[in-house]
Order: structure tokens, then C-alpha cells, then sequence
């Protein structure tokens, strides 16, 4: 059962379900409050999120799933919007991924989405989940 004010998208791993995901992102960001300048990195953090999903994490194996949520944190009168994404892969560590900003990978496209994601967010945490994929979870405080 889903918690009361969350939203829960569920999807086998397809890039066609990127724009769909932003239009909620975008719905969401706008009932809690978001600017339209935190509403841009927000959707951009998710997308970002979403297609390591997609890519990495299930590499594009539409039997695998991507699980999105997004929840107010507390329910009533919250004081941050939750969002969660979830994946079916090997995963992998976090702390293994290549520092986009060093030198010797300023040309390298990897490492790029998590570098924006802990960017744009107030707070983000990967973890491997039990059984297999990877977990994000991302906050942004609201006004």
C-alpha cells in the first residue's frame, strides 16, 4: 500500500517513460511549493536518476523495472519533497565512480549524472539494495 501524499511510478526500463516521469516530477515540484528554478534541477536530478536506472543499473533490459517515488516528508505540511528511485541491476559503489571534475575525466561522459544529482539536490544517498539494484534517494527542502 502506498503511503497517504506519495506518488509511485513503476515502469519496465524504457527511455520513452523519461518525458512521462518528468511531467509528475514537474506536477509534484509544483503542489510543494518548488520554484521554477528549483523545479529545473529537481527534473534534472530525476532524469538524471531515471536514466542511470535505465542505462547502468538495468542496461536496458525492459523486463527489469524502475521504480519512482515522490513523497512529501512529513505527509502534512511538509518540510521537504522525497523522491526514490530504484533499479533492478547488479549495482554497483558509489564511492568507485569517477570524479567528473578531475582531469583526467573532464572528457569522460561517466560519473556526470551523479555529479548533478548531488549538485542540484539538498541531500542524496545511493545505497545496493537487498537482492540486487541500487537505490537513490534524493531530497529537496521546501520553503
Amino acid at each position: 500500500m502506498t503511503p497517504p501524499g506519495m506518488v509511485r511510478l513503476e515502469f519496465g526500463s524504457a527511455f520513452d517513460m523519461l518525458d512521462f516521469v518528468q511531467v509528475v516530477s514537474d506536477h509534484i515540484g509544483k503542489m510543494a511549493g518548488l520554484d521554477e528554478d528549483q523545479l529545473h534541477w529537481v527534473s534534472v536530478a530525476v532524469r538524471e536518476s531515471v536514466v542511470n536506472a535505465i542505462k547502468h543499473g538495468n542496461k536496458n533490459d525492459s523486463s527489469k523495472r524502475v521504480i519512482v517515488e515522490f513523497s512529501p516528508v512529513p505527509p502534512t505540511d511538509a518540510g521537504e519533497l522525497v523522491i526514490r528511485i530504484e533499479d533492478q541491476g547488479e549495482g554497483f559503489v558509489p564511492e568507485e565512480v569517477a570524479d567528473p571534475l578531475a582531469p583526467e575525466n573532464i572528457l569522460k561522459s561517466s560519473g556526470r549524472g551523479i555529479f548533478f544529482m548531488r549538485s542540484f539536490m539538498d541531500d542524496v544517498s545511493i545505497a545496493r539494495r537487498p537482492g540486487g539494484g541500487v537505490a537513490v534517494r534524493m531530497s529537496k527542502k521546501l520553503a
